[in-house]
Parts: structure tokens; sequence; C-alpha cells
């Protein structure tokens, strides 16, 4: 079909307060707006200003009540531990309500703060609608965050209590939390004076007494007494969550979400942008941990009326590369969200992809990626083995939904690989150069976003409103800073090249470590890579490539680093200098699986570096370590 995306962004750039009034019709307010958007309230303008409302009412109580209480609202999978189960809609309501009246009971209310440490189990997202219905404002911290990370985060928003679990489970390894929350606690100056532990089988833990208590048994006990809690009734522009974010300075950054324009964008986005119809099954293999778990586990899919996902498990390793079809094919998924890192890391063990064709994939409709740069070599090889549309896509934390898309639901538009589409109504995306003039089109520079931001964008930082402009709006008056640099095309396709402390410098000439990478992922040897920019006395800086090989792959290491070298020479030029590559057997990643670029760009310039809090596994720094040190680099 035709696409509709041109007549609907031209719709909302006429008037985009009107556009958003009919978004927000598809949600339940208590109160309605006096202003759709207020240019003079916070630090750039609020949205549905004076409204009130209840985002766990809408994503729970309204379809319980409208015909949907006893379809499916959440699959729990895991292929760690071999179990699942299934909630209706009025299942995980009762089980939300339980919960809800356990934290009031031990004195949460309206504003107050509960951090939220747990794995991927469905008490974690249990736990965030729990908080929503209370009016309290939850802040997820990723199940297994070193203990003095956790402590930063308590002092920053002073939790009134923590939600945990007794362990983790990683493929291969039981992660105690206990301990670490424990340690957290003991390390921060705010004094938390409660804590609910929900005690998982695979290992148990003391709890202390009267500070901790048991989860299962309090939510029991709610159950048991007939509990009822109502939604509290918030303001629009009051905060749902806060979700931190790295900042620069070593001291993490408070994304604040608020309830209005956040149910209207994510509600918006399930239909239009990833064409998922209320009761159909859409899965978001990330980590509630992670801003795409808050958006697209949790909160979007149940807005809307879909079932979803939450999986623990890996897409390779749980038991194998087959995983990910296993998933869609039992719980009849339609669309699949996830990073490509996860896509890299299937094709690297199932390069012929064998395993798709021992699954029923016919109502399978669309795969999603985002979170990392799509190579082309990758989003090939997806449409190829599956048959099915394969639409990269960005966004950030701090936006809380996709900035630009090749959107599904209002038609597809033609795919350019290497960009994740237009931009989504809402962001007038614009490309600068570093003194704020904008730069011609299919030119590198800095993707800013003019202001105002829509719906569902942070409105500021928790408690830091001077850092936020800072941070986002003082570099680029009038816009909002991406840090990412990219290019937009004749056809207002937009190119994420890098971050723009990815943009290197070769001898006076600005390259784009991502381009180069995206030549390197052609090879058919290789199953994922990464390029980073080292200092060098003559040219400024020059790349480095590390190449991990499929599996199989028995020729000379040496002459595949040679045709890698060859291969960017002649698609970018001799300019790019590129004449290093290290084969490696993996490469260090976030739990999200983010590439740890800088901190591989630190090792290699000898620069003083600490241990990423978000690192998949440490050891990996030490391997890419002693590549370097075998190649002279780095020493």
């Amino acid at each position: 079909m035709v696409s509709q995306y041109p007549a609907v962004y031209a719709q909302w750039q006429r008037n985009p307060e009107a556009f958003w009034a009919k978004a927000a019709e598809a949600i339940d307010w208590i109160k309605p707006w006096d202003r759709v958007f207020d240019p003079e309230a916070g630090v750039y303008g609020r949205w549905f200003a004076g409204a009130e409302c209840n985002t766990c009412f809408n994503a729970l109580d309204r379809h319980v009540a409208g015909g949907r209480a006893d379809q499916p609202a959440l699959i729990y999978d895991s292929a760690i531990t071999g179990t699942g189960r299934t909630y209706t809609y009025a299942e995980l309501k009762r089980e939300v309500v339980a919960l809800a009246s356990v934290l009031r009971h031990n004195g949460v209310g309206k504003g107050d703060r509960v951090i939220i440490y747990m794995p991927m189990v469905p008490e974690a997202a249990i736990a965030m609608l729990a908080c929503a219905r209370l009016g309290a404002v939850h802040s997820v911290v990723f199940g297994g965050f070193a203990a003095r990370e956790l402590a930063t985060r308590i002092d920053d928003c002073a939790p009134k209590l923590i939600i945990s679990a007794s362990c983790g489970l990683e493929p291969g390894r039981t992660i105690a939390y206990k301990p670490l929350l424990d340690g957290a606690i003991e390390m921060a100056h705010h004094r938390v004076e409660r804590c609910v532990v929900l005690q998982r089988p695979q290992l148990g833990c003391e709890l202390i007494p009267g500070r901790d208590l048991d989860y299962a048994d309090a939510v029991a006990r709610e159950i048991a007494a007939g509990a009822n809690v109502d939604c509290v009734a918030v303001a629009a522009t009051d905060p749902l969550y806060v979700l931190y974010t790295s900042g620069t300075t070593g001291q993490p950054k408070g994304v604040v979400r608020d309830n209005g324009g956040h149910m209207v964008m994510l509600h918006w986005t399930m239909a239009n942008e990833y064409g998922v119809r209320p009761g159909e099954v859409f899965w978001a293999a990330s980590d509630v941990g992670w801003v795409v778990g808050h958006s697209y586990i949790v909160y979007a899919p149940l807005l809307a009326g879909c079932t979803t996902v939450l999986f623990e498990g890996k897409p390779i390793g749980t038991p194998d590369a087959g995983t990910f079809w296993r998933v869609i094919a039992e719980h009849g998924v339609v669309a699949l969200f996830t990073a490509p890192t996860a896509f890299r890391a299937i094709k690297g063990q199932d390069p012929s992809g064998s395993f798709i064709g021992k699954y029923d994939l016919s109502g399978f409709r669309t795969l999603f990626l985002a979170g990392e740069r799509a190579d082309p070599a990758t989003l090939d090889w997806a449409e190829a083995k599956l048959g099915v549309p394969v639409v990269d896509h960005w966004w950030q934390t701090e936006t809380g939904a996709p900035i630009s898309h090749n959107p599904a639901g209002l038609g597809l538009l033609p795919v350019k690989h290497g960009s994740p589409g237009v931009p989504m109504p809402g962001y007038d995306v614009r490309v600068l150069d570093d003194a704020g003039h904008e730069v011609p089109r299919g030119t590198l520079g800095n993707v800013v976003l003019k202001l105002p931001l829509p719906p569902g964008a942070l409105p500021t930082l928790w408690n830091a409103d001077e850092r936020f402009r800072q941070a986002y709006l003082a570099e680029f008056p009038g816009y909002y800073k991406t840090a990412d640099a990219g290019i937009v095309d004749n056809d207002g396709y937009l190119f994420i090249m890098a971050r723009t402390d990815d943009i290197i410098n070769v001898a006076g000439h600005r390259l784009s470590t991502g381009g180069m990478e995206e030549v390197v992922a052609e090879h058919p040897d290789v199953a994922e890579c990464a390029v980073i920019g080292i200092a060098d006395a003559m040219k400024g800086q020059v790349p480095c490539g590390f190449v991990v090989l499929n599996a199989g792959v028995s020729r000379d290491g040496h002459e595949i680093e040679q045709e890698v070298v060859a291969l960017v020479r002649d698609r970018i030029g001799p300019v790019a200098a590129f004449k290093t590559v290290l084969t490696i057997k993996r490469l260090p990643k976030t739990r999200s699986g983010k590439i740890l670029r800088g901190t591989m760009q630190k090792i290699a310039d000898r620069e003083e570096w600490k241990m990423p809090a978000t690192i998949d596994d440490p050891a990996i720094l030490e391997e890419i370590t002693l590549a370097l040190h075998e190649r002279g680099l780095g020493v």
C-alpha cells in the first residue's frame, strides 16, 4: 500500500498541538488539559498542562473493564530456567493491586520514589505498574549493577523503598543480588527504610528482620485479604519514572518521564509506527532496566491492549541460535524489536540460518532493530533468511520512543540500508556544523532536534534543570543536542553515522567510524566488528578495526585482516588511513548490547579508564588489551 507517512507528517507540521490533541483521545483522562502545550512551563514547555490521569489505569483497568479481562497481557518466557507463565489482563491487575497495597502499607504514596532492582521476571513489570497505580515514581536499576552504582542512584532519587530479588540468572551463572543491594544501602547516604525481596528458587537469601519483606508472602496476604487499591490521580506533567543514563562527568543523569505525554506518544507508536493492533503479540527482546524495556516491554503494548512478551535469556546459548525463533513460534509474535548486536550474534553462530526453518514463523510480520547502528550486512542477512521487512530505527533513552523510523503501521517507505528512516511526527531533525549552522543535504554534521520536543520526551533531568540545559540545550540554542553525528539525504532519510565523539579526525579529514564499520561488516567471514580512532603523532588519529569471525571459519586470520583493509581502502579510499585490523574472540558490550568503543579507545590511547558499570563481561577488556599489546598498540 502507499504509505500514509508523508500526509501524516505534514499534518503534524501544520498544527502540532491539534495533532497531539487528536492522539490524546486514545487515552482515558481523569481531567482534561487546560493547554495541549504550555511553552512557559518547565525548561522548554510541558504537554497536556492541567490534565490529570493515571498510567496504570490506562494500561490495565480500562482493558479489564472493556472486554480484555481474559486476554493474555503478559507472557513470561525464561529460556534460562525453561519455565514460563501467562498473565491475563485480569490476573496482571490482581497482582499489581496486591503489590500496590503492600507498598501503600509501607508508606509509599504519590510522589514517593521506589527503586526497582530486578532480573527479567514478571514481578519487575508488576512493580513498575504498582508504583504507577499509587502515583509513586519508579526508578528501575538494571539488576546486577555494582553496589556503588546502585548507591549513587539511591542518593540521587532518595527512594522510600526498594523492590529487589535474591538473584539474577545469566547463561551458566547465578548472580546474587542481595549482597549487592545490602552493600549499596550501606554505602548510600540516604537511608532506605524498607526492601521487598523476591526469593527465587535458584538462589535464596537471608532477609534482614525489620527491614526486608518477603515479596511472595506479602503479596499473598494482600490477595487473601481481598485488597483493593484505586488508581491515584496525578498531573499529566507529574513524573512516572526516573531512568538513569550514563553521564560524561561520571554522575548518572536521571531522565524524567512524565505520565500524560508518555501515554499519548507510546499508544500512538504501537499502531502507527510498529503496526501492531490490540490483541496481537509484540515482543521487545530487551531488559526492563533499559528504556526499551520501559517503553516497549511494559507500557506501550499494555496501553494499546496488546500482549507483551517478557523474555529471560539470550539470543544464543539459551540453548542455541534458534531461541528467538522458538519464542516467536510458540507465542504467536507478530513483531520483534531487538538490537542489531543480537542478530549479529545469531548470524555468527548460524550463518546459514538453519535454525529458522525448524519453526513456524508464518504469523511473524516485522523485525525492528535499534540500539546500535544496523549495518547493511546484518540487514541483508535478516531479510534474506526471515523473508519479512527489517526496519532499523533510531531513538534515545531521553526520547522514550523513536525519533526516526520506517513506520510499518502507516505503510512502509522504500528501505535505504544504513538509514533508520525518516523523522517521526514530533521531530524536526536538522544537521548543524559545530558553529550551529545548517549544513547542505548529504553533509556530515551534528544531528539536533528543533524544540519543543514532542510528548513523551524528557522534560528535564531529576532535580537538575540546569544540568539538563547545559547537557542538551546550551550548545545549539533552540535545539536539543542528540550527541549523534549523521547526514540527511535529498529524500529526507536520516543516516546516523556515529556518536559525535566517534567522528575521528584523520589528517584534517572528518571520518565516521560507523561508515568504516559498514564496510568491514560486508566481509563474508566477519560476524561482528568495531572501529575506533587511535591517537597518532602524524595524522592526529588513525582508525583501528576489531573483527569477530563467523563460527566455523578456518581460514588464516591474517589473510582475512588484509582483505578487510583492502575492502575499506577500496570503498572509502586511502584518506581513511585504515591499515590495522585485529581479530578477537568477542567484543566488549554493555548488557543491552552496545559496543564499548569509548573504553576500547582509552585502552588503545593509554588513557585512564574505569570499568563500565554496564559491561556484560569485564574479562573481555583484558582480551582487548592483550590483542592491542601483541600488535604493539596501547603500550
